[in-house]
């Protein structure tokens, strides 16, 4: 483990770390740094919480001259993780003007004074980002540095094609870093059409799939036993810090309202919540809240520490996005646990995800008779029953949580963005509102 001390970095820059207790450089960082800072195209296969956000930021500070261009632009899927990679590079010191974060669901038209400012670095999302260059705001021509961050997670929600369109329209001899936690094809080709003698660097265990360092449980009960299920887990099992998945927007809000009810400190995250709203939960997370439920999409590319357990309230069809969600915790080399409710007819899915991930799921019983009798009701404030089984969904516009929420009166890049990400959450199950029964039917 080496010190940034000794890394031959600017003395500031190293007092910088040091006021965050950043005095050692993690894996990725300490192998990053120096090749990124002797200019080279770099491909990262590193997970989040290994500290890849300081492995691009700290060169990219380092090698900027500060004048009145855009220097270098950071990529990234979602909202939440532009102002966490915004708040990290004011803690290494940068100055708050040469940086603009840009994104969906919030005023247009303030980003663009942002830009107006001349800033250094432009964070950003990539729906806003081709927004902004093609009314002519975002100007890239004098660019020097491009990092894609959550790769993978881009291609997962669609944003491919639109990360494409914007290396297009960026000079041919900037550098360009890319961070990605698995290395499906479609990356590595994109990355071949932009980069120059693009060097590979791989940071971990041997398999880019393995989650070493946590411990995964699974159980089996019925439709109607899933909530129950999730009472029992905590009951038993007493995590410290959680994050529960949902598969969409309507059953991440029906879960929060249903815990709340039972007076557990829980916060909701999804795309269907103006972005103020989505801090505001971020916030009581990090600060002592118990649990968040959220759904993939927003949840993606979160850094918090503290995280001991990860719930899939819904097993994942794909065992990459089972990768994904159970890497919020064992944050930096913390070790961490991962439990799957799963319903009859779902061990495929079990085994899937095992031979892919490399990994043994154990299977663990639950006593699930003290929570049978407890309904569970939200999302649209109308007192129906809400069925936690079946492997479809069908979404619901109603109000509520559950309705899909357009921050700022639905424009264009907004609905570029929030409507891939509505199409991604979504998935393929459907949560029967009414009947009472809580069984696991099939749509129809």
């Amino acid at each position: 483990m080496k010190a940034f001390s000794e890394m031959n970095l600017d003395p500031a820059i190293v007092e910088s770390l040091r006021r965050i207790n950043f005095v050692n450089a993690t894996d990725v960082q300490e192998r990053v740094i120096p090749l990124a800072l002797e200019g080279k195209d770099l491909i990262v296969r590193a997970k989040t919480g290994t500290g890849k956000t300081a492995a691009f930021l700290v060169p990219l500070k380092q090698m900027s001259k500060r004048g009145r261009e855009i220097e270098a632009l950071i990529v990234v899927p979602t909202r939440e993780l532009a102002v966490q990679i915004s708040d990290m590079a004011r803690k290494l010191g940068t100055d708050p003007r040469s940086v603009a974060v840009v994104y969906g669901g919030a005023s247009i038209n303030v980003q663009m004074d942002a830009l107006r400012r001349n800033p250094n670095i432009v964070i950003g999302t990539p729906g806003r980002i081709i927004d902004l260059m093609e009314r002519g705001a975002l100007r890239l021509h004098a660019l020097r540095f491009a990092v894609l961050d959550e790769a993978d997670t881009m291609l997962d929600i669609g944003f491919i094609d639109d990360i494409e369109t914007i290396l297009s329209k960026t000079p041919t001899n900037k550098q360009t870093l890319l961070f990605s936690a698995t290395m499906p094809d479609k990356i590595v080709q994109v990355a071949r059409r932009y980069m120059h003698d693009m060097e590979i660097v791989k940071v971990g265990e041997g398999d880019e799939l393995v989650v070493t360092k946590i411990k995964h449980l699974y159980a089996v009960v019925e439709g109607r036993e899933k909530f129950g299920a999730l009472l029992a887990y905590i009951k038993q099992y007493n995590p410290k810090k959680a994050i529960i998945f949902a598969q969409t927007q309507y059953a991440a809000s029906a879960i929060y309202d249903a815990l709340r009810q039972q007076g557990y400190d829980s916060i909701l995250l999804h795309g269907g919540l103006t972005q103020a709203k989505r801090e505001h939960s971020l916030r009581q997370f990090k600060g002592g809240a118990q649990f968040m439920i959220a759904t993939n999409v927003a949840a993606r590319g979160i850094d918090i520490l503290g995280v001991t357990d990860v719930i899939n309230f819904d097993i994942p069809d794909d065992p990459h996005t089972y990768v994904h969600r159970v890497g919020r915790s064992a944050r930096m080399d913390a070790s961490g646990r991962a439990f799957t409710i799963t319903v009859s007819g779902e061990n495929e899915l079990v085994k899937d995800i095992e031979y892919i991930a490399r990994i043994k799921m154990e299977r663990i019983g639950l006593n699930t008779a003290p929570y049978r009798n407890i309904r569970v009701f939200g999302g649209g404030g109308r007192g129906r029953e809400r069925s936690f089984g079946g492997r479809d969904f069908r979404h619901s516009r109603g109000g509520g949580h559950g309705g899909f929420e357009h921050g700022n009166g639905g424009r264009r890049d907004d609905r570029r963005e929030r409507g891939r990400h509505e199409r991604r959450e979504r998935g393929s199950r459907v949560y029967y509102l009414g009947g009472g029964s809580g069984s696991d039917s099939r749509a129809r």
